[in-house]
C-alpha cells in the first residue's frame, strides 16, 4: 500500500475535525461522563463523525476502530490485518480544563504496527505526521512544515510527563533514569515532543488504550524513536484487549530491561 498517496487526505480529514473541535472548545460546551467515568463532550462526537466519514471516503475496505464508535467484536477484529485506529480527542481532561494540550489522532495499523499517523493539536495550531520508513514532519502555527527527528542521547535525560497522570509508579521509574529533568505535556503530544527532539523519554505506568497512543507512536517511529512495553518488546496493536501494557516511549535508543 502506498501510504504517502493517502497521507494528504488523512491530514485534510484531521484538519477538518480539528476546526470543528476548536469551534466547540471556544464555546460554552457541556461535559458528560461515560460508564468508566471518563469525560466526553460534543467535540469528541463531532470529531469522530468527521473522521469516520472521511476515512470511509478514502477506502471502504479498511475497517475503523474509534474510541467513540461502536466496538467491533474480537471475532471480527482478529481478522483485521490492516485498520484505522482513531482517537477523536486524546486528552479530553486537557480539553475540559482548557489547557490547549489535546489532540486529534488518526493511525493506520498494519500487522500490529502503526505505519502511518497524523496528530493535530487544534488549540496550539500544530500538526505532526509520519510514515514508516519515510520520516516525520511537523507543521507549526505559522503553517511552516519541516522534517523532525529524535535528538541524540544526552547525559541529562529530558523526561516528558503529564500532571494528570504522574503517579507514584511513574515517579519511581523516572528516579531510575539518573540525571534528568521533567517536561510537562498533555495527551499524545508527549510522543510528539520526543519526535521533534524536545524530549527524550516518556514512561507511562498507568492505563491507556490502543487509540490513545497509535497515531503519535507512528510519528515517533517515523522520527527514529520507538515505544516499548516494559519487557523490552515494541508496543503492538490489534489485540483482543485494547488496553496497552505499561510502556516507555523513547527517542534515544533506550530500551527497557525486563
Amino acid at each position: 500500500m502506498h501510504y504517502s498517496s493517502m497521507l494528504p487526505d488523512v491530514i485534510r480529514i484531521a484538519d477538518e475535525a480539528s476546526t470543528k473541535v476548536l469551534h466547540i472548545y471556544q464555546s460554552d460546551f457541556k461535559v458528560s461522563y461515560k460508564e468508566d467515568e471518563s469525560p466526553i463532550t460534543a467535540a469528541d462526537v463531532a470529531s469522530h463523525d468527521i473522521i469516520v466519514k472521511g476515512l470511509r471516503n478514502i477506502s471502504r475496505d479498511i475497517p475503523i476502530l474509534s474510541e467513540e464508535g461502536a466496538q467491533a467484536p474480537w471475532e471480527e477484529r482478529k481478522h483485521w490485518r490492516r485498520f484505522w485506529l482513531v482517537d477523536p480527542i486524546d486528552g479530553t481532561k486537557e480539553f475540559t480544563q482548557r489547557t490547549g494540550e489535546f489532540t486529534v489522532n488518526i493511525a493506520l495499523i498494519e500487522d500490529g504496527e502503526p505505519v502511518m499517523g497524523v496528530v493535530t493539536a487544534p488549540a496550539l495550531k500544530e500538526a505532526f505526521w509520519g510514515i514508516k520508513g519515510e520520516g516525520a514532519h511537523k507543521r507549526d502555527r505559522a503553517g511552516q512544515v519541516r522534517r523532525v527527528r529524535v535528538a541524540q542521547p544526552q547525559a541529562t535525560k529530558r523526561v516528558v510527563a503529564s500532571k494528570n497522570h504522574l503517579n507514584d509508579e511513574t515517579r519511581a521509574f523516572i528516579e531510575t533514569l539518573g540525571a534528568h529533568k521533567t517536561i510537562q505535556a498533555g495527551s499524545s503530544l508527549k510522543f510528539c515532543r520526543i519526535a521533534e527532539g524536545h524530549a527524550d523519554i516518556y514512561p507511562r505506568m498507568g492505563p491507556t488504550s490502543e487509540w490513545d497512543t497509535a497515531a503519535a507512536h507512528a510519528v515517533l517511529l517515523a522520527a527514529g524513536g520507538n515505544v516499548y512495553a516494559l519487557d523490552g518488546k515494541p508496543l503492538r496493536y490489534g489485540k483482543e484487549n485494547v488496553l496497552n501494557p505499561y510502556f516507555v516511549a523513547a527517542g534515544n535508543g533506550y530500551v527497557p530491561r525486563p
